[in-house]
């Protein structure tokens, strides 16, 4: 992609929120041409290191941009970038290379001796009795790393000491000579990501470069409206959307502003200085930019387009995003999907439209690409506004999950795949979610939709998560913008018409058990309930 890009429009700008790890002294302005060198740089390092095409190569660091380029890299020899997000825990992300079947790695000294030192520990006691932590050697072929080295490690000849767990530097391998691109069959798999995780360790899903470009085309039509405008994202770099989207704003030739730090303190002066035309992120980080809308020099008054995915977004954020932009008809998509599927349905937002729009209304199917419906518990199609399991049938499907074939089966009907949510359809075809399968609460019709009203009813909300207690009421955890104490009188009043729940349980946001697309782990609140594991300030606490 970044080749491609680079012939076509060389020099367009990408500017970065912190240096690459990878090449801290190219600093934060870049071009298109200079990313494809660096590219060109790190796959031939890589061929060096011995990296080969269809190899498995796990990418887990600390979040930056060069994660990205990393991907790109490995692929370029047709080796498999495996994208494991920076947030995993240490046990989860040792499973999931374990799953990968002994891969390469790449990492960081700083991941290395944080959330992976222990992350071999299962395997070495499984091996030997009475063993202690293991690092994360026992787990990969090799480790290679992306910090500066003092030399050259020892595998690259000169006798130094490795680092932990026999890490080599990637800049031991800093004048290899470059290596011709590898292309693989498009239905080989070329990329592993993993899903959410919100219901329990991720599965690794399988894509191939058939079903990567099925899901962007139809995203390249969406895209073609903005195509040059320059683009201000923040998203998870282990996800695939974001590749879907660069992919897109790459072949229009937009400029890009890369971020990963969401802080509006940061993220505001950088939206104000480079006015990006388009924005995306996730929803709950769109909740946390509401705050921009009014802030000093106006950082979304030039956005046309906001983009968004993973999660349904509120109301109350559409619309105040809407509003910030100066811009004569912005508007906002937001896209209905998984991992595993892509996007499978859309919603256009206009200013006036997100004033009437139902919140649970997530879209319709791509024309050409997805087709939706909702089954019943027999698994017939069911008719026009009776709720049921949403299925989706598209081109742009996973391969299979790694390691747990059985799980893909399952989910995977006459070629529908269950999305594993509740919803239904109008007899337009618009689709309607209601609620995870597994998050569904009796009292409640949809516990997604009485969230929307307390959002939209309670300004000071950061967030409000619903969820089952003990007795499978419904609790509501609730946080509150600037950690306040959250008013009894404001929250009778805005729920006194409303299903009855639990007396509200306040949290700071950063308690929230999140995923790395800060999707809120819901069922591993409801198990912190269980325990008594409350670590709540304020009402309710």
């Amino acid at each position: 992609m970044f080749h491609q890009a680079a012939r076509r429009y060389g020099a367009v700008p990408v500017t970065l929120d912190r240096p690459l790890d990878v090449s801290p002294g190219a600093g934060l302005d870049l071009s298109y041409r200079e990313l494809a060198g660096l590219v060109d740089d790190l796959s031939a390092r890589l061929w060096a290191a011995g990296v080969r095409p269809t190899e498995r190569v796990a990418i887990h660091k600390s979040d930056n941009v060069d994660i990205v380029v990393l991907a790109c890299a490995v692929s370029r020899i047709g080796a498999v970038p495996a994208l494991l997000s920076p947030g995993l825990h240490g046990r989860v992300a040792g499973e999931l290379l374990e799953r990968l079947g002994r891969p390469w790695l790449i990492t960081d000294r700083a991941t290395l001796e944080g959330s992976l030192r222990d992350a071999g520990a299962p395997r070495a006691a499984a091996s030997v009795p009475g063993a202690g932590p293991a690092g994360v050697a026992c787990l990969v072929r090799q480790v290679l790393t992306v910090d500066r080295s003092t030399g050259s490690a020892g595998s690259a000849g000169t006798g130094d000491t490795p680092g932990p767990d026999g890490a080599v530097p990637l800049d031991a391998y800093a004048d290899a000579a470059p290596h011709a691109p590898v292309r693989l069959h498009p239905r080989e798999p070329s990329l592993i990501t993993h899903s959410s995780g919100t219901t329990g360790v991720p599965k690794l899903a399988v894509h191939c470069a058939h079903t990567m470009g099925n899901r962007l085309v139809p995203q390249k039509a969406l895209g073609w409206p903005t195509r040059g405008e320059r683009a201000a994202l923040h998203l998870s770099f282990a996800h695939s959307r974001f590749y879907h989207l660069l992919g897109v704003l790459l072949h229009f030739g937009s400029p890009l502003l890369l971020i990963v730090d969401p802080d509006p303190a940061s993220a505001g002066p950088l939206l104000a200085r480079h006015r990006p035309g388009i924005v995306e992120t996730h929803p709950n980080t769109f909740v946390l930019w509401e705050e921009l809308a009014d802030a000093p020099g106006a950082p979304l008054s030039s956005v046309r387009s906001y983009g968004s995915t993973f999660d349904a977004i509120h109301p109350r954020t559409v619309h105040k995003l809407l509003g910030a932009s100066r811009r004569r008809a912005p508007w906002l998509v937001q896209l209905y999907g998984q991992s595993e599927t892509g996007p499978v349905a859309f919603q256009w937002y206009s200013r006036r439209g997100a004033a009437r729009a139902d919140s649970r209304r997530v879209g319709t199917a791509i024309p050409g690409f997805t087709r939706v419906r909702i089954a019943d518990g027999d698994g017939r199609r069911a008719a026009p506004g009776t709720p049921g399991r949403i299925e989706a049938r598209t081109r742009g499907l996973i391969l299979t999950y790694l390691g747990a074939r059985e799980s893909y089966d399952r989910q995977l009907h006459d070629g529908w795949w269950q999305m594993g949510d509740m919803g239904y359809r109008d007899r337009w075809g618009g689709l309607y979610l209601l609620d995870r399968e597994v998050d569904l609460i009796d009292a409640v019709n949809s516990n997604l939709a009485v969230e929307d009203i307390l959002m939209s009813r309670l300004e000071e909300l950061r967030e409000v998560v619903i969820v089952p207690g003990a007795e499978r009421e419904p609790v509501p955890v609730v946080c509150v913008r600037g950690d306040r104490p959250l008013d009894a009188r404001r929250w009778g009043e805005a729920t006194a018409d409303l299903p009855g729940m639990s007396a509200p349980l306040q949290w700071r946001f950063d308690d929230l058990p999140r995923t790395s697309t800060w999707k809120i782990k819901r069922l591993e609140i409801t198990a912190m309930l269980d325990r008594g594991a409350l670590p709540a300030a304020g009402l309710g606490g």
